[in-house]
Formats: C-alpha cells, sequence, structure tokens
C-alpha cells in the first residue's frame, strides 16, 4: 500500500449542541501530521462527540472544523463522500458483516480504492490479485492471517476487533479515529494493534478515545482530556507524557486507579 500524508486538521472553537444540551463547546486545536493524540475523559464528555465531528458523520452547530485548509460544514455529496473515504473510523462496535469470511470484511475497506467495473464486482465479492494481497497484508498486521478464510461470526469478540482494525488499515485513511479501539483486547493484542495503526505509514495522524491513560501514555504523542465538553490540551512531547498523563487525568476529574499493593499499605488485614 502507498504511503499517506495527512493534512493539518484545525478545530476553531467548535462547538455542537443537541436540544439544550452541551456536547461541546469552544474546542479549538491545530493537529499536525504524524501526531497521535489521545484523548481521555469521563463517559459523557464529548470525546464521541469530537471524533463524529471530525468524520463528518455530525455537523458541528458553532466553530469550525477544517482538514488540510477545506472546511468540513459545507461539504454534501461526491465532496462529503470523498472526505469520508479519507477518514478511518474504529468504532467501539465492529460493524462487521458476521456471516461474511474475514477477508471479504476487510476487503470492504478497499471500496473507495475501486472504479468502474470493480466496484460492481465487488458486490460479488470478486477482487482482483492486487486488492486481495492488500486485506491479507493488514490481516497480517493485526495477526489474523491464519483466520482470513474462516467466517467472521466464529471469531472471539478480541479478533473480531483485531478484524474491525485491519479493514481500516485496508482503507489507506489520510486520518484514523479511534472510539477505544482496544476496549476488548488484553495488553499484549493491544500492543500490537496500536504499532501498526499509530506507526505505519509515519506521517498519517491518529485520534484516539482510548480505554484508559495507559494506552494514552504508551503510544499517544500528545494528550488531551475531556470535561464537560471543553477540551484541555496539552502540546508537550514524548518525554513528558506521563506527566501530561496525570494532569490530564486530573483536569478531567477521573480519579486515578489504585494497586492492590498500596490500597493495603499500611491497613490491617482484610476479615474474608
Amino acid at each position: 500500500m502507498s504511503p499517506t500524508t495527512s493534512p493539518v486538521v484545525v478545530l476553531e472553537r467548535l462547538g455542537r449542541r443537541f436540544g439544550a444540551q452541551v456536547a461541546l463547546a469552544g474546542v479549538t486545536a491545530c493537529i499536525r501530521p504524524g501526531e497521535v493524540v489521545a484523548i481521555i475523559g469521563r463517559s459523557g464528555a464529548g470525546k464521541t462527540t469530537l471524533l463524529r465531528c471530525l468524520s463528518r458523520a455530525i455537523v458541528p452547530t458553532e466553530g469550525a472544523v477544517r482538514m488540510g485548509g477545506q472546511d468540513l460544514r459545507p461539504l454534501a455529496g461526491a465532496a462529503l463522500r470523498a472526505h469520508r473515504a479519507r477518514v478511518g473510523v474504529i468504532y467501539q462496535q465492529f460493524n462487521l458483516v458476521k456471516r461474511l469470511r474475514v477477508l471479504d470484511n476487510v476487503l470492504v475497506g478497499r471500496l473507495p480504492h475501486l472504479r468502474g467495473w470493480r466496484r460492481y464486482a465487488a458486490l460479488a465479492r470478486v477482487f482482483d490479485r492486487g486488492q486481495r494481497d492488500a486485506g491479507l497484508s493488514c490481516l497480517d498486521h493485526v495477526g489474523l492471517l491464519a483466520r482470513a478464510w474462516q467466517r467472521t461470526d466464529t471469531l472471539s469478540g478480541g479478533e473480531q476487533q483485531r478484524v474491525a482494525i485491519a479493514k481500516i488499515l485496508a482503507q489507506e485513511p489520510k486520518l484514523i479515529l479511534g472510539d477505544e479501539p482496544v476496549a476488548s483486547l488484553d495488553v499484549m493484542n493491544g500492543a500490537l494493534i496500536m504499532r501498526p495503526c499509530v506507526g505505519s505509514p509515519p506521517r498519517r495522524a491518529s485520534r484516539w478515545s482510548p480505554r484508559s491513560t495507559t494506552w494514552s501514555t504508551r503510544a499517544a504523542t500528545r494528550i488531551a482530556s475531556s470535561a464537560s465538553g471543553r477540551g484541555v490540551w496539552s502540546s508537550t512531547g514524548r518525554p513528558a507524557i506521563s506527566t501530561t498523563a496525570r494532569s490530564a487525568r486530573s483536569s478531567a476529574r477521573c480519579p486515578r486507579r489504585e494497586t492492590t499493593r498500596s490500597r493495603w499499605r499500611g491497613s490491617p488485614s482484610p476479615r474474608w
């Protein structure tokens, strides 16, 4: 697959309301190519709403979102489809067709690259060798090459999430948005998944709404927290990520998880 360079993403006083409910208010940021931005915050803080504004699944009620200098608000028709083709979104739900083979689900990500009769042939699951090789390469990235010909509903939940991520990689998007992309995976497989998403190719930008600050500190070059629909953005680099994570957690008012050892240190033995 060809290298992809992501555009500069600019948020200008972004706001979104659902009736009287304010989901986002005055979010401003500039995110450059190659940055991996992790957004943390409590449930209902506006993380998913922000990702949906970036993918243009919803229209902001205030402010603007610009990608490569293009305002996303007025997009419609072919222009809107072209924007969505260059943005890959990994949802909390897998969004897979369970009765299809694993490889067929991954090849759905190749549809934006097909033209003419090849697009119609894809309806019958007919892809040329180049497209199949691209799909198999993405499955190899997530460690599921041996499962390529299985029905998707025979896989575990974690394996299905890896198939969903492989589908996004096959799309070759300029921007990857992940809404808790590794929530169903253990630590080892989560690390396996994050590596190709945030590091291949090196100039592709990613925005993640991770499950916890653990993934933020491991993968992100920049961390933002969201509280009551307002973004608190950090601009520090990799060496200061651990400090940034603590300040972001504090601003989002998320309590830090205590380990079992620290919880019981200095306390009497529990009575079982």
